[in-house]
C-alpha cells in the first residue's frame, strides 16, 4: 500500500508526467523496463530525466517537446522521473556512465550509448530557445 505522502506526490506529479507522455514519450518506471529499453532498442533515443523542479517545468519539458519539431529527431522518446520512480531513475543513470546525476537532464543515445548529454547546469538559467538549439544541433549531427 502506498503511503499518503507517496500518493500525494504521485497526484501532484501526474500532470508533469502527462506533459511528456502526451508528446510521445514512454515512461520507464522500473529498473527492468530501463534494462529492457537499453538492451533492445536500436537507433537514436532521447531520454529525459524528469523532475518536479521549476526548471523542469519551465525549461526542460517545453524544450524537449519543442525540439521534436526539428526535421531530424530521435527515433525513440523515453523518460524517467527523478524523485518519483527512484529505482528506474537510478538504473538509467547507470547507463549514463561518466555523467553526474542531474535532474532534470536529457541524453541523446544511440544503441544505448550516450552521444550527447545536457545536465541541469545547461538547463537552468538558459532559455527554451537555447536548450532547443542544443538538442537540435545534437539531432542534426547524430539522427
Amino acid at each position: 500500500m502506498m503511503n499518503p505522502y507517496e500518493a500525494y506526490m504521485k497526484e501532484i506529479s501526474q500532470p508533469m508526467r502527462d506533459e511528456l507522455t502526451k508528446a510521445g514519450f514512454s515512461e520507464l518506471t522500473t529498473p527492468a523496463s530501463v534494462d529492457e529499453f537499453i538492451s533492445s532498442t536500436k537507433g537514436t533515443s532521447l531520454v529525459v530525466v524528469n523532475s518536479v523542479c521549476g526548471c523542469a517545468a519551465g525549461l526542460a519539458r517545453p524544450s524537449a517537446r519543442e525540439s521534436l519539431a526539428n526535421e531530424k529527431k530521435p527515433e525513440h522518446l523515453v523518460t524517467v522521473f527523478a524523485g518519483q520512480d527512484r529505482e528506474a531513475t537510478s538504473r538509467m543513470r547507470d547507463y549514463l556512465e561518466g555523467y553526474e546525476p542531474s535532474s532534470p537532464s536529457m541524453a541523446l543515445l544511440k544503441d544505448g550509448q550516450v552521444l550527447h548529454f545536457i545536465p541541469r547546469e545547461e538547463i537552468e538559467d538558459h532559455d527554451v530557445e537555447e536548450i532547443v538549439s542544443n538538442l537540435t544541433s545534437a539531432y542534426n549531427e547524430h539522427c
